[in-house]
């Protein structure tokens, strides 16, 4: 145990980086937490959605949160955004992490999890994790139908503004090819703190561009301003960071939430049609504009939807130029 904990360290002091296990390069599932699983699986069934799976209310007997054995019960769906899957969950019974993000975050994406292949693995990892500091925040096993699923969260929101989870043998399910989850993005206020805690787990460090978005609107006004975005593109879906300036949906977001997972990003082959599609289900456009030359490779268009209703998460809508 100690030499495998001093070894972990020396990798980290010497190379800047531990060894990343191979299983973070794809998101496998999205854990989304809510107040009214109907009202959120429903409206996100209109904008793509797919292969929806209600379990009504599941009994988590075998839960630990913190190190502690707790009774545990959610009301649960499951469905996929793409190749993405999501588990639904709304707190209905004990005390647990859901319950504490839903209390003092609100409705939201709490955690992103990572599929594992075997029991060794996923014991190798949380090892992996406890010599360099981070520890399970809740873990827990259910029968899925499957087999027993098992899953792992470690304690990474509060430094790294979301909880990173573990998944062996999870439920079954069909993905869809329609959608295309392209961005998962967060608004943070110290990029740099954060780059520098997930290099030292072994992810990449953030990565910095600037933006310098052309015909941007704000809630039906023109605004006019720069930001710095910060980047990592170690997994399947991108992840953006950006910092809340004054004026925009991003600050929005953290006032309302804090820090997290402020949307999700989705391209789209023709921005207006997808833009009227959502207008008529009744989400507006917040903030919207372009970047790059227009009319040249490397350009496109933005519109954040205000879909905040359902889940706590804006829906952004991509589409570049070809």
């Amino acid at each position: 145990m100690i030499i495998r904990t001093l070894l972990a360290l020396f990798l980290v002091s010497a190379c800047g980086w531990a060894q990343l296990p191979d299983f973070y390069r794809k998101v496998g599932r999205l854990t989304w937490v809510v107040k009214d699983v109907d009202r959120v699986v429903n409206g996100w069934s209109k904008l793509g959605l797919s292969g929806v799976q209600d379990y009504g209310e599941v009994d988590f007997p075998d839960t630990r949160y913190r190190g502690k054995a707790v009774q545990a019960t959610f009301r649960i769906a499951t469905g996929y955004l793409g190749d993405v899957a999501v588990d639904f969950f709304q707190p209905a019974g004990g005390e647990n992490a859901f319950s504490e993000f839903l209390a003092r975050h609100g409705e939201g994406i709490f955690g992103v999890f990572h599929q594992v292949s075997s029991s060794a693995e996923f014991e190798r990892e949380i090892e992996r994790m406890r010599s360099l500091g981070v520890a399970v925040l809740q873990e827990a096993s259910v029968d899925s139908g499957n087999g027993a699923t098992r899953y792992v969260y470690f304690d990474t929101r509060p430094q790294g503004k979301y909880a990173l989870g573990l998944i062996l043998n999870p439920p079954a399910g069909a993905s869809s090819g329609n959608f295309k989850l392209t961005q998962v993005a967060f608004v943070v206020r110290d990029p740099e703190a954060v780059s520098s805690f997930w290099s030292k787990l072994g992810f990449p460090a953030l990565t910095k561009t600037r933006s310098e978005p052309r015909g941007m609107r704000y809630r039906g006004k023109p605004v006019t301003y720069g930001m710095d975005l910060w980047w990592q593109r170690h997994t399947s879906q991108a992840y953006e960071w950006t910092v809340p300036a004054e004026g925009s949906v991003y600050a929005e977001f953290a006032k309302a939430h804090g820090e997290g997972i402020q949307h999700l990003g989705i391209a789209v082959e023709d921005m207006d049609k997808a833009i009227a599609e959502y207008e008529k289900l009744g989400f507006s456009v917040i903030q919207s504009g372009a970047w790059g030359e227009e009319g040249k490779k490397g350009s496109g268009r933005f519109a954040y939807m205000d879909t905040q209703s359902i889940g706590g998460v804006h829906a952004e809508l991509l589409w570049n130029f070809r």
